[in-house]
């Protein structure tokens, strides 16, 4: 989630923003956003897997296992 994060601060600065300004309703709804946001990077983060020399590895496959699956 590290290289998405700065979208988390963008939505925590303009919800202190609309906080600060009296724009209560977005405010609750940048409120709203960020709970959405850092569910789905989460979801990204944990359905995409680690990168090894470029290729995606897929759950339950060990990143060590150069050939075969994980049930051989």
């Amino acid at each position: 989630m590290n290289q998405n994060h700065w979208m988390l601060d963008v939505l925590v600065d303009l919800r202190s923003f609309a906080a600060a300004n009296g724009l209560e309703a977005l405010a609750d709804h940048l409120d709203e956003t960020l709970v959405i946001a850092k569910a789905e990077l989460v979801s990204l983060n944990d359905t995409a897997g680690a990168r090894t020399n470029g290729e995606q590895i897929k759950l339950g496959q060990d990143p060590e296992d150069t050939g075969g699956n994980q049930y051989t």
